[in-house]
């Protein structure tokens, strides 16, 4: 398990992360602040996972399993966005 110090750091870096969609929405084109947005939210949740949800620590097979499952998410996002149009 991670110590304070760990959990501390991983906090700021989210903070940082926050506010990097800010910055990236005052100053860059719509086009590239989305596109940063979503490679930030993608570093924000693979270190939720990773550190708070406490992934790095488990098995290998329960970080497959739960890869498995936000693949399965997205599939349905996606075919519940083609079933609208």
């Amino acid at each position: 398990m991670a110590d304070v110090r760990t959990y501390s750091l991983i906090y700021v870096v989210l903070l940082v992360l926050g506010t990097g969609k800010f910055a990236f929405f005052e100053f860059l084109t719509y086009e590239l602040a989305l596109a940063g947005t979503i490679i930030l939210a993608v570093v924000k949740v693979l270190l939720i996972a990773g550190y708070y949800q406490h992934l790095l620590e488990e098995p290998r097979a329960i970080s497959y399993m739960m890869g498995m499952a936000v693949f399965m998410v997205f599939l349905l996002t996606i075919a519940a966005g083609y079933s609208i149009q």
